[in-house]
């Protein structure tokens, strides 16, 4: 029951998904229930595929990409393109750590978050709909929970910049066992659409080093400009590591 209470916490957090109330809410349990993020990300993904699944029957794929990512961003409250955009601000007009996190606390968006939005959204969609429909539902599949995981390795191995944030309660150290938890979560998604063929194993060998580079690239630059991460870190790595799968996926069906 206490590990489905710390699912149901991670449920809650990054989404804005009902939860039974007998769960309750601790802020105490969001640092135990990062191993749950990628697990949050298959829950995402099975909206948003379900809704790309029924719209490709009735509807050109540009406007099924477009659906299916509406119904993922309304699902999440928009919790993570809103922390691309603030670290977009933050990273682009901040000169010291200082003013980098002022600016990544106004909930105001400004030119860098406004055009790195608008660009990160118009590769996601244009990436999901040059993509068969099969690959598109198997890459939302994967690209979700992989790229929830990629965030949850800046909690794994770096400090939290803020003396306070929303995010606090998640800066608690995270174990390898509780990663190596999350890892298995993303795993299980990966073998599905590997073994239903919707994606090659191209895909996954672009892919996952391509995610990987991202992140410790993100990694970097968050600790050489604020000596840590934020939870606005967390939502641009998601979201540029989700869009980076995205385009494997696509170079992957276009050698």
């Amino acid at each position: 029951m206490h590990q489905l209470r710390l699912f149901f916490t991670a449920l809650q957090f990054f989404t804005r998904l009902p939860i039974p109330r007998w769960v309750g809410f601790d802020p105490a349990w969001l640092n135990q229930a990062s191993r749950y993020f990628p697990l949050v990300g298959v829950v995402v993904a099975a909206i948003a595929c379900g809704v790309y699944a029924v719209a490709i029957w009735f509807l050109p794929t540009p406007v099924a990409a477009v659906l299916s990512t509406a119904a993922g961003i309304y699902a999440t409250g928009a919790f993570h393109e809103d922390g691309f955009a603030d670290m977009c601000d933050g990273f682009g007009g901040g000169m010291t750590p200082e003013r980098v996190l002022e600016i990544m606390k106004d909930s105001r968006i400004g030119a860098y978050g406004a055009i790195g939005t608008i660009c990160m959204l118009g590769l996601k969609l244009t990436a999901l709909s040059a993509l068969p429909p099969l690959a598109a539902i198997g890459a939302l599949l994967i690209a979700h929970p992989l790229s929830r995981l990629m965030a949850t390795a800046l909690i794994w191995r770096l400090d939290y910049a803020r003396a306070e944030g929303k995010a606090k309660p998640l800066a608690q150290k995270m174990g390898n066992g509780e990663f190596l938890f999350a890892a298995i979560t993303v795993a299980v998604p990966v073998l599905a659409v590997l073994q239903l063929r919707w994606l090659p194993s191209n895909a996954l060998l672009y892919g996952l080093p391509a995610a990987n580079i991202a992140t410790l690239w993100l990694a970097r630059k968050c600790v050489r400009r604020i000596g840590g991460y934020t939870g606005d870190c967390l939502g641009a790595v998601q979201q540029v590591t989700e869009v980076t799968f995205y385009l494997c996926a696509l170079a992957s069906l276009h050698p």
